[in-house]
């Protein structure tokens, strides 16, 4: 029931609402995670920048992609790393680079599909567009429009008998949405991006933009005890994290050095500068080693004694389609943080980081599930063995089970980002 719930719990969640609403994409996210990582003492670093040995909190921000690290007074080179490891990214539509376009004397915006959403979700759905703009002298500037501009129109049943029997939509023909009436006209949808940024829009030679759902987040059910939100996978990851990171960086006797990397383009593959199959982590960990003076070995003995919590959303048990999961694993929304496990490594859990992250549940008082796919189903994958491999360090793959996943709106039980933020904390903490 409602009345039993922690009220800290819901706070919790509120704050993830807050947090989803001003991160509509992964430019926005980092931005919103740097801002809260400030209020709690950290200061960015630029990566072109010589970085300091002092203790104390430091962030890294490129495109999409932020890793930050606390490091504790007494910390030594070879101090090994506790990592909470996500992604900014969604599936979504992503505006193309001539975006005006047109038909029948509507006017559209033509869009990219990016990653693998549930295509049927985005129609008929009241869109924002936001990202960010480039401009002439190399600089970027965020843009959102929060209100309803656009929509993708789905063709009346009248035109389409058969629709309940199949939907089947063309993603070159049928999603490209519409903001308006007339004839397009090249540079009208920068334009008007542009005045609301209040930039001239001969400087803006290049963009990053996608939709986005304006419906506000919602907590449903008898008891509220359930919680519906665009971009839970993967920002609910993320604002536990960054949570966890902040209040790890306040305690006191840290062992390891607390670390969040959430990182881009998870739903794609990983394969970028701002990926996990990139760079980035490894060089901001090789950096800090280096910073407090160690060498190679010292990096190599650090590594090899850390640990990375991989965490993204999983799947709950549905309860319309339940012969779809393992007929012995069935996560429950509110049941707690799911452990995933693939034998196959589409997951990089094994016994030795299940008990890791078991530990920190312990610590937290926070139950925990288990998650392995139906044999008869493809598993999907998550930046977990992407990390174990590149960096070499013992991973767990984790999560909050949700249903609805890619979805424009998803859900979750409203307990579950609280207790995943608990656990999350633990782990950083030890």
């Amino acid at each position: 029931m409602s009345s039993q719930r922690p009220a800290f719990g819901r706070k919790h969640t509120e704050d993830l609402a807050a947090f989803v609403q001003a991160s509509p994409t992964p430019y926005h996210a980092v931005a919103t995670v740097a801002e809260r990582l400030e209020g709690a003492g950290f200061r960015r670093v630029a990566e072109t920048e010589k970085w300091g040995a002092e203790p104390g909190g430091r962030y890294v921000l490129r495109g999409g992609a932020v890793v930050a690290w606390f490091v504790p007074e007494g910390a030594r080179p070879e101090t090994p790393f506790r990592i909470v490891g996500a992604h900014t990214d969604s599936p979504n539509l992503r505006v193309k680079p001539r975006p005006d376009m047109g038909s029948q004397g509507w006017r559209q915006v033509a869009v990219e599909i990016y990653g693998g959403p549930l295509l049927n979700s985005w129609l008929d759905r009241d869109l924002g567009l936001a990202g960010r703009l480039t401009l002439r002298d190399g600089s970027t500037r965020l843009v959102a429009t929060d209100r309803p501009l656009l929509r993708v129109p789905q063709l009346a049943i009248h035109l389409d008998r058969g629709v309940n029997d199949g939907l089947t939509l063309d993603k070159q023909r049928h999603l490209q949405p519409v903001w308006g009436l007339g004839d397009a006209q090249d540079g009208d949808l920068i334009g008007y991006l542009a005045e609301r940024a209040d930039l001239d829009p001969e400087d803006v030679v290049g963009w990053d933009l996608m939709t986005h759902d304006t419906q506000p987040p919602a907590f449903l059910g008898r008891d509220e005890e359930l919680f519906a939100c665009p971009r839970l996978d993967n920002l609910l990851s993320v604002h536990a994290g960054a949570a966890a990171l902040a209040a790890a960086a306040g305690g006191q006797d840290l062992t390891y050095i607390p670390v969040l990397a959430a990182f881009d383009h998870e739903e794609n593959g990983s394969q970028s500068d701002t990926g996990a199959q990139g760079p980035l982590l490894g060089n901001v960990l090789s950096r800090s080693v280096h910073a407090r003076g160690g060498g190679f070995e010292e990096r190599q003995r650090a590594l090899a004694a850390s640990v990375c919590v991989s965490s993204d959303s999983g799947h709950a048990v549905h309860p319309n389609y339940a012969e779809r999961h393992d007929p012995t694993h069935h996560p429950r929304a509110n049941g707690g943080p799911i452990l995933k496990t693939n034998v196959n490594q589409r997951y990089a859990t094994d016994g030795t980081g299940r008990g890791v992250f078991a530990a920190a549940c312990d610590t937290a008082g926070v139950p925990y599930q288990h998650f392995v796919s139906n044999n008869s189903m493809p598993c999907g994958t998550t930046i977990g063995p992407i990390t174990s491999a590149r960096h070499g360090i013992t991973t767990v793959d984790v999560g909050v089970p949700i249903l609805s996943m890619h979805s424009a709106r998803e859900m979750s039980g409203a307990d579950d980002p609280h207790l995943l933020a608990g656990a999350l904390t633990a782990f950083l903490a030890a």
